[in-house]
């Protein structure tokens, strides 16, 4: 399989790595305008040409694919260009700016008859994939509630917010665990440290089932936390990227009524093991590249699809609407 990728700037080295380390691909082209982004990558992968000419991809018709690591402003305009082009492409998180731009490359890769990913590298996490068949087998019963911490201390950005950098990633899972569409939504956040871009985001979405999820995402924090918390009627766990041998955390913990009619003081609260099962440790970059090979070989993808990708810039918009509205809740059958 020969794939290209554009854009070798902060996360194109590391798209460009797990390419090359693939079995079954073959890293074609590197492309960047900037000379010292290419420099970089110079004599690092030979047999790849490094190049500023992004039709040098989109001509070559032994070409298979091609990545999309550009800013997130420009998700749109590449991405429908390399699938106009007749390739395949994983384009990078998240998938557009807007619902209708999401929307047209949905579209298109259905109409040319190409796969189309997008770069949501947790759902190919092995921790989130061992929790998410703990969810969907029933082992934390009913899911009552989740939250999301995705904290830092920088990196700041000034062409986008807190929620739209860092958000889908949570957004992502909480969908795959949902397995279903938020209703409503709701944000509020601040920009303290540039007018307009808020660096920390509350926000709050509601499930059909009764599901409710809460996001916390930040620029402008002292801890660095990646965290999921997954609350269920007959348990709960915790995905903690920042641990190095406690990734996955499953507590048997739960309420359950007691023999007394009333609620309050009498709900018995049930206490059991806490396990921390074992988890493969594969790379979840080299996960989600041999998941777009096989992909391109089997005609679709199955996990962070552009239908999946589509689903996360609704959410976003709707959460975008809300913090702009202080806080107002917006109901996505509205976008």
């Amino acid at each position: 399989m020969k794939i290209g990728i554009i854009g070798l700037g902060y996360w194109g080295p590391n798209m460009a790595r797990a390419l090359a380390s693939t079995p079954g691909c073959q890293l074609a082209y590197a492309c960047d305008l900037d000379e010292g982004n290419r420099a970089r990558l110079e004599g690092r992968y030979p047999g790849t040409v490094i190049t500023d000419r992004f039709d040098d991809l989109l001509e070559d018709d032994t070409l298979d694919a091609i990545v999309v690591a550009t800013g997130a402003p420009s998700h749109h305009a590449i991405g429908m260009r390399v699938l106009e082009a007749g390739k395949h492409a994983l384009i990078e998180k998240p998938l557009a700016l807007t619902v209708a731009d999401a929307r047209e490359l949905v579209a298109t890769a259905a109409a040319k008859d190409r796969v189309l990913m997008v770069g949501h590298l947790l759902r190919f996490h092995p921790v989130f994939e061992r929790l998410n068949e703990l969810a969907q087998g029933g082992a934390l019963g009913r899911m009552l509630y989740l939250y999301t911490n995705r904290l830092n201390f920088g990196k700041v950005r000034a062409d986008e917010n807190a929620l739209w950098s860092l958000a889908p990633h949570d957004i992502s899972l909480a969908l795959a665990l949902a397995n279903e569409r938020p209703v409503e939504v709701s944000a509020r956040g601040e920009a303290f440290l540039r007018e307009g871009v808020e660096d920390v985001v509350f926000g709050y979405l509601h499930f059909p089932s009764g599901l409710v999820a809460h996001l916390h995402v930040s620029w402008l924090d002292p801890h660095k936390s990646r965290k999921l918390t997954v609350v269920g009627s007959e348990g709960m766990a915790v995905f903690d990227d920042t641990e190095t041998d406690r990734k996955l955390t499953v507590y048997e913990k739960a309420s359950s009524p007691s023999r007394f009619d009333t609620w309050g003081e009498f709900q018995a609260l049930r206490t059991g093991d806490v396990q921390i099962p074992q988890v493969s440790n594969a790379e979840p970059l080299i996960q989600e590249t041999k998941a777009f090979v096989e992909a391109i070989r089997n005609g679709a993808a199955t996990i962070a699809s552009g239908d999946e990708g589509l689903a996360v810039v609704e959410v976003l918009t709707a959460l975008q609407t809300s913090l702009e509205q202080h806080g107002a809740p917006v109901r996505l059958d509205s976008q």
